[in-house]
């Protein structure tokens, strides 16, 4: 029998292509999300898997980012300032923690634990010896941390959803950590590889790999490039791409992965954008629904249908 995994890309507003590509799917084939065996998802993606394991619609998703988006992305300063970027995060997360809040009161759910559905969330725990029942005396060392709500003693079907949809969103120079985490885009922007480990691992998943099937959706990707072939570059040259070229570098790897693994059983839909938009840029929120929109997605919804079943 088939396991049903979907992973979902961070992207900051860019989650609305996300959402958008969803329901669609979900309008060609009606009932898939609710086949789904593994809610994955990083940052933006996921509140998504969150929100979807909570019993959220896409729509519903959509029209969070295309209301709200605003007051999430609420600049701490008033106007933004460049200069103040230097030093602090250009928002403060209040405003996402509000939304988060209400979002998921509203459906009546507090923790992990309290979900429909499994979830697997990456993120990156800045300092381990800070965490409750940490070994006494072990070297301190930041390390990635993959939330989930499988049964069993490594569970964290106790931590609070809210909290967990914070620690995976909290993007280096756009929001400030939260709990001592960071934003799960630094190890795994595209979960896709990481959802595949924890289906098949013998404490959590316990699938076989030959009976995954794995849906990746991105939040479209940036048209970013480096021209030339000679860059002997410093750390100032360097700073303004470096984010951008280890992270979307490190989704394609997770695409490879994936797609040797596991061959006619891994999907990826996306779609690279005309124009650049920063997982900050609220105000490009509704042309992305569109691109979104206009996405081919026969292919793809064929592929769900023979493999969501």
């Amino acid at each position: 029998m088939a396991y049903r995994v979907l992973a979902l890309d961070g992207g900051g507003i860019r989650g609305v292509f996300t959402t958008t590509i969803l329901a669609r799917l979900e309008a060609a084939v009606p009932g898939f999300l609710g086949r789904v065996d593994l809610f994955a998802g990083t940052s933006t993606g996921g509140i998504v898997a969150l929100g979807l394991a909570a019993g959220l619609a896409p729509g519903d998703l959509t029209r969070l980012y295309l209301e709200r988006g605003g007051e999430i992305f609420a600049s701490r300063f008033g106007v933004l300032d460049p200069a103040a970027r230097l030093v602090w995060a250009a928002y403060d997360n209040r405003g996402l923690e509000r939304v988060l809040e209400e979002t998921f009161a509203r459906q009546g759910v507090a923790t992990l634990g309290d979900l429909r559905r499994r979830v697997l969330i990456p993120t990156f725990d800045l300092d381990g010896s800070a965490r409750p029942g940490r070994a006494g005396g072990a070297a301190r060392a930041w390390k990635p941390k993959f939330f989930h709500n499988f049964p069993g003693p490594g569970s964290d079907a106790g931590e609070r959803i809210v909290d967990v949809a914070m620690r995976t969103s909290a993007g280096p120079t756009y929001f400030p950590t939260h709990q001592g985490y960071v934003d799960g885009g630094v190890i795994a922007n595209n979960p896709s590889m990481a959802a595949l480990a924890q289906a098949i691992h013998p404490d959590t998943g316990r699938q076989r790999l030959e009976d995954v099937c794995l849906l990746s959706i991105g939040t479209g990707q940036r048209p970013l490039r480096i021209a030339g072939a000679d860059h002997d570059w410093g750390i100032l040259p360097w700073a303004g791409r470096l984010v951008d070229l280890l992270i979307d570098g490190s989704m394609d790897t997770a695409r490879y992965e994936c797609q040797q693994l596991l061959g006619e059983r891994f999907r990826r839909v996306d779609a690279v954008l005309d124009q650049d938009v920063d997982l900050d840029d609220v105000a490009d929120a509704g042309a992305l629904a569109e691109v979104a929109a206009a996405v081919p997605l026969e292919a793809a919804a064929d592929w769900v249908r023979a493999r969501f079943r």
